[in-house]
Formats: structure tokens, C-alpha cells, sequence
């Protein structure tokens, strides 16, 4: 049976500072056939300083967000704690798994009280090895998202957790740019990440569009990740890169497309090549002929469909005698022939 791949969709603060549109999201999510929805645990003040700084802002020629103070950033995108009970109730109600990305150890405390079933590191956070320790000795399935990483620091990442006790984890390939490029994807590193630490792989996917899932699900991802709105038109701090749900509808249905294509390396003659099979050629008498007849080259041909003899046996009938008549175009078999 094909095994496709997980596809989370990310919310981020892409509610716009509204419960109703968050909940909308997820609906959304879950009726284009997401698998999972993941939201982020973080207050402005847990995942940074209200310092005003250049040290604690956006560089000025940002693409989305030049010259934005981290705590303004953050404290507009945030999902509010009071929120999450619902958020999962509701993904739950809909059959979708609810999880998030923590980035303390106090929001792990605060989802285990909610049975948050998995959690995500994100990219920024993959150098933060006690975080990382912390969500591992949950015991609960663990993504770590490689974006802006070296590969010493994936490695260290993933033994971190492997050393808290985690044995569920999957390591996403990421671009940690917004939007990123295709050409800075390098899903060939998912290969490296498979081989060289052992671990499951996917892909935590910031372009625009869909080519990239698509290639990464040909790759071999266990996981796709993408950002998802209702509307870019309705604006907020992802918008500009996320997915609207008949785009990510319409990427899931070519994933898994994708999925089903590569199927079985050691498969060959399929059952839905039948009627190909049966009008493969083979040799059909070329002339009515009569009992008693020495068999020529001009005598029988090559044609479709099947039913005679493979056309690789034609010189081993030259010289041989029929033994009954036969018409014109019937399959030539040995049982015809004296032998």
C-alpha cells in the first residue's frame, strides 16, 4: 500500500489576531485533506526582549518585514495560550491532528497539560539543545526543522533528542528565508539526512507554490509542511507565502499522485497493462493454408495481438509441415505443426 506523506498545515499568524479566523483556517485545512494542523506556543516576551535596539529588529531591506522590532513582530503573530484548548478541541472534532512548535520549556510544560500528541522545533530554535532535550523526554514523536543549520548542528540536534529518549523523530529540510527561492531548496540534502543520521525526512516548504512539495514527495518526505491562510488578499505577517486551501487541496492531490507513482521498484507487468498484454504481436498465418503445407517466411507474420507464437520463434517454423488447414489470421501454435 502507498505511504503517503503527512502533510501539516502550519497556521502561524496567519488568524490575524482572531480565534474565529484561526478556527476558519482549520476547517479550511482539514477540508482540503491536511493531515494535521500545527500552530506556534511562544508570548513576545518568552521568545524575545521588548529592547529597542537594531540588535532586536528586522534587517531594514527584508523582503516581508524591514526594520520590525522582534517583540512587535512576535507579539502580532503570536497564537494566545487561551486560545489553545479550543484550537485543538476543534482540530480534534474535525479529524485532524492538532500539535505545535514550543519555544521554551514553559510552553512544553503548558501543551503536555493539553496531550499535545507531537512537537516541532523550528529552525531558529534547532541550536537550542535544552529545548530540544525538553520535548524529547516527553516521549512524544518529535520534528526537528533543519532551516539555517549546518549539518554538525542537525547532527548534534538529533543526537540531543535521541539522548532524551526520543524514537519517533523526522528531520525537515527547510529554507529559512521568506518566501524562499526553489533554487535554495536543496531537497538532494534529504538523502544526506536519510543516510547519514538515520532518520525519516520531509520537507518544511516556504516557496510559493507547489513544485517543491511535489519534488520532495518524490524524494521520499515522510512530512510536508506549508503555510496556510484563507486569502493572501486578507493580509497578515505570513500571508505572503502561505497557501490558500484549494492551492494546498490541489498540492495534496499531486502529492499523493506523486506518491503512487513511484510504487514498487520490483514491479513490472501490471494488471492494468492486461489489455496491452493481450495485443502484444505474435505470428499469425499471413494465407489460408492447406494440411500438408512446408512452412516459408511469407507464410506467417508478425502482428498484433497476442495469441500465437512470440515473434522470436519464426525461424524455428521455416521448413516445418502443417499437419490441418488454417485461415488467414489465426495464431500460429505448435500444435499445428508435425514436429
Amino acid at each position: 500500500m502507498t505511504s503517503y506523506p503527512l502533510v501539516i498545515a502550519e497556521i502561524s499568524g496567519n488568524h490575524n489576531g482572531s480565534l474565529d479566523r484561526a478556527l476558519e483556517i482549520i476547517a479550511a485545512a482539514a477540508g482540503a485533506g491536511a493531515d494535521a494542523v500545527k500552530i506556534q506556543t511562544y508570548t513576545a516576551d518568552t521568545i524575545t526582549m521588548n529592547v529597542d535596539s537594531d540588535d532586536f529588529r528586522i534587517s531594514s531591506d527584508h523582503e516581508l518585514w524591514p526594520s520590525r522590532s522582534l517583540h512587535s513582530l512576535y507579539q502580532e503573530a503570536h497564537t494566545p495560550w487561551e486560545w489553545h484548548q479550543e484550537i485543538f478541541d476543534y482540530a480534534r472534532k474535525l479529524g485532524v491532528i492538532p500539535f505545535s512548535t514550543p519555544f521554551d520549556e514553559t510552553s512544553v510544560d503548558f501543551l503536555e497539560d493539553l496531550d499535545c500528541p507531537i512537537y516541532k522545533i523550528a529552525s531558529l530554535e534547532i541550536i537550542d539543545i535544552p529545548l530540544i532535550a525538553k520535548a524529547a523526554s516527553t516521549g512524544k514523536p518529535l520534528i526537528i526543522s533543519s532551516g539555517t543549520a549546518t549539518y554538525k548542528e542537525v547532527s548534534d540536534a538529533v543526537q540531543a533528542a535521541r539522548d532524551s529518549g526520543c524514537d519517533d523523530l523526522t528531520v525537515l529540510v527547510c529554507t529559512s528565508s521568506y518566501p524562499a527561492k526553489p533554487k535554495d531548496a536543496h531537497l538532494a540534502r534529504m538523502s544526506t539526512l536519510r543516510n547519514g543520521l538515520r532518520v525519516k525526512v520531509g520537507l518544511s516548504d516556504h516557496t510559493l507554490g507547489s513544485a517543491v512539495a511535489i519534488a520532495a514527495t518524490a524524494l521520499g518526505a515522510s512530512i510536508i509542511e506549508k503555510h496556510v491562510t484563507l486569502r493572501r488578499a486578507d493580509g497578515g505577517v505570513d500571508s505572503a507565502f502561505s497557501m490558500e486551501p484549494e492551492e494546498l487541496s490541489k498540492m495534496i492531490l499531486d502529492c499523493r499522485d506523486v506518491a503512487d507513482a513511484i510504487g514498487d521498484g520490483n514491479k513490472w507487468r501490471t494488471e492494468a497493462e492486461s489489455e496491452s498484454v493481450r495485443l502484444r504481436p505474435s505470428l499469425r498465418f499471413n494465407e489460408d493454408l492447406t494440411k500438408g503445407t512446408v512452412i516459408s517466411h511469407s507464410d506467417v507474420r508478425s502482428v498484433r495481438p497476442a495469441g500465437g507464437l512470440l515473434p522470436g520463434e519464426v525461424s524455428k517454423l521455416i521448413g516445418k509441415m502443417l499437419t490441418t488447414g488454417v485461415n488467414y489470421g489465426d495464431p500460429v501454435t505448435w500444435d499445428l505443426f508435425e514436429i
